[in-house]
């Protein structure tokens, strides 16, 4: 099993890599200070995606049932590539930000414009903001779920009435007592 993971988890996260090796930069220096409110409102963009692009890629996962329809299955597995695709590109945003763990690795291309070094000095509470959006939309997204399951659960109310005890002018004529025995 030790054999599959390693080459499963180095497949994941390679794209991530080519991610911030070729956009990364361009990313952070042009595309994130054009945005509208600046770097700050394109980061607190970033993390309201982060709860969206999950909820994307597991709804279609929670309705998967194999053993009722195995084509269905699958065609809810594949529903829910998208939202992976959309994850990975997220993901590879939030990369583009993070900093060589040692300093002697903060060389010029880290403090060049664009690079991780240099979004943190120009936007050093990014983290914060992504963040505060992160949980901000993962909480609404929570109370709209109780809030749509508490409506689904509730019974609807009955159109038809009980059924009649027998009343005194009933057919028995006994009412609610019982004839003597």
């Amino acid at each position: 099993m030790g054999c599959v993971a390693i080459p499963s988890v180095s497949v994941l996260l390679t794209p991530l890599y080519f991610f911030d090796q070729y956009w990364g930069d361009e990313l952070w220096s042009d595309f994130a200070p054009a945005w509208p409110g600046g770097g700050y409102a394109f980061a607190a963009t970033v993390g309201a995606l982060v709860p969206l692009v999950f909820l994307a890629w597991v709804a279609p996962l929670t309705r998967m049932n194999w053993k009722k329809s195995k084509p269905r299955s699958l065609a809810w597995a594949a529903a829910s590539l998208p939202g992976l695709v959309a994850g990975y590109l997220v993901a590879g945003v939030i990369m583009g930000t993070v900093r060589p763990k040692r300093r002697r690795d903060w060389d010029s291309d880290c403090y060049s414009e664009g690079g991780p070094c240099w979004v943190h000095v120009h936007y050093p509470w990014l983290w914060a903001v992504g963040l505060a959006a992160t949980l901000a939309v993962a909480a609404l997204l929570i109370t709209l779920l109780v809030i749509y399951a508490g409506r689904a659960s509730a019974t609807a109310p009955s159109t038809s009435e009980p059924e009649a005890g027998p009343t005194p002018r009933s057919p028995s004529g006994t009412g609610d007592r019982r004839p003597p025995g």
